[in-house]
């Protein structure tokens, strides 16, 4: 069950984001693949800055912020 309700959330926080930085998102696995790795990013962000976030909605925020920074730095990478 937890690979499951990772991937709902890995899913949900890459649509997220990409409609946060781009407008659309990346299809479906495109946006799990985002939402995946935005949750680490965001898991080790929050955990250097000393934050928590707990529950189904704390980790949705976490992957989401995760998967916007990933984007953004993704577009700088793309511009040089």
């Amino acid at each position: 069950m937890g690979l499951i309700l990772w991937l709902i959330i890995g899913g949900l926080a890459g649509w997220i984001a990409g409609n946060i930085m781009r407008g659309g998102g990346f299809g479906i696995f495109g946006n799990v693949g985002v939402g995946i790795v935005g949750a680490v990013l965001g898991g080790l962000l929050f955990r250097l800055l000393g934050l928590h976030a707990g529950g189904f909605i704390g980790s949705l925020v976490t992957a989401t912020v995760g998967a916007v920074l990933l984007l953004w730095i993704v577009s700088k990478v793309r511009q040089a």
